[in-house]
């Protein structure tokens, strides 16, 4: 029998992740039950929110159980179909997790057309992260022509999308990413007005110098020194939209220094700031705005994207770490198997 390829959650990690937790093994091929499929993985997706999953801690979701396979968004080739409506060689997005093949039901699958867009862009501008960029920034940031729009992470999968949106709404919007190339990537091909990088001995005199109105709304991802530095800046009834706060992802103890939280607290009452976290998953209902949206945006050049894909599912937890660390340019994702439509 041919053997399956795949990654499982071996251990729980504390701090960075490494093969140790995550581990490369051979495991069984899947079956297609009836209403099901069997998938050959071709992309793998790799978001930061993956890193939350294998905790055993309560969130907004379970995490992944020990001995169970990493999850994670896939586009993969049906190989085999006991479901109507779909037959071996479609091309699907589905949750196939870290491994080469997999089985699901075909209704959790959504049928994609390589001839409207690269399969590629259902896990990224198309997919969860253009989708988080559409909600958080549309819905809840709520901009407005003329303010100015601050996006952390300007040049990561979420983060690119984000400013580019702001841009088409009128906005000034200003970047911040972890090194010179991303900044000149966000300004020179996403069209942000400003991108300053975080590591900068003067970052806070930039940003001053980048937003001379202030902030008015703040796309956050980041936490850490970014989120501190926003915060003296932000004006009267600024929003900020939360989706995440990679900086303290594999953080094992909390900070040293005072108590922040009391001080932060009164300038949320003083400023009447809107602080919202969120999840995509709980905006389906805007699934078929987004998809529209953004495939005339794309169509008409309005928006750009970059991908950053990685070769072999052996690389994929390297890969990982790189993502929590910033080594990734654009959306990071990896090619498991070769590409049919490329």
């Amino acid at each position: 029998m041919p053997q399956n390829e795949q990654v499982i959650l071996a251990e729980r990690p504390t701090g960075m992740p490494d093969e140790t937790h995550l581990v490369h093994q051979e495991g069984p091929m899947p079956e297609a039950a009836e209403g099901e499929v069997v998938l050959k993985t071709l992309y793998l997706s790799l978001d930061p929110y993956m890193r939350g999953r294998m905790n055993n801690a309560a969130s907004y979701a379970k995490p992944v159980e020990l001995g169970q396979v990493m999850e994670g968004a896939t586009v993969s080739e049906v190989v085999e179909s006991r479901c109507e409506g779909l037959v071996p060689g479609d091309i699907v997005l589905g949750y196939g997790g870290w491994q080469r093949y997999a089985s699901a039901p075909g209704k959790a699958l959504r049928k994609l057309d390589p001839g409207q867009a690269p399969i590629t862009t259902a896990l990224g501008v198309m997919g969860m992260p253009g989708f988080t960029a559409y909600v958080g920034l549309l819905d809840l940031g709520q901009p407005r022509a003329g303010e100015t729009v601050v996006v952390s992470a300007a040049a990561g999968a979420v983060g690119q999308v984000v400013g580019q949106l702001a841009r088409i709404q009128g906005c000034r919007v200003v970047g911040v990413a972890g090194a010179d190339d991303k900044c000149r990537q966000v300004t020179g091909t996403y069209g942000f007005d400003a991108c300053i990088n975080y590591k900068a001995e003067d970052f806070e005199q930039q940003l001053d110098d980048a937003c001379p109105d202030g902030i008015d709304v703040y796309f956050e991802s980041v936490g850490g020194r970014v989120f501190d530095a926003v915060m003296k800046r932000v004006n009267d009834f600024a929003r900020i939209p939360v989706c995440g706060r990679i900086a303290h992802y594999n953080q094992t103890e909390l900070p040293e220094g005072r108590d922040r939280l009391i001080p932060f607290m009164g300038k949320v009452l003083v400023k009447r700031l809107m602080l919202r976290g969120f999840i995509q998953s709980d905006h389906l209902e805007r699934q078929p705005d987004f998809l529209r949206d953004m495939g005339e945006w794309l169509r008409q050049g309005q928006v750009h994207y970059q991908e950053d894909i990685v070769e072999g599912l052996e690389n994929a937890v390297s890969a990982f770490q790189g993502l929590l660390r910033g080594d990734n340019r654009g959306k990071l994702m990896v090619r498991v198997a070769p590409d049919p439509t490329a």
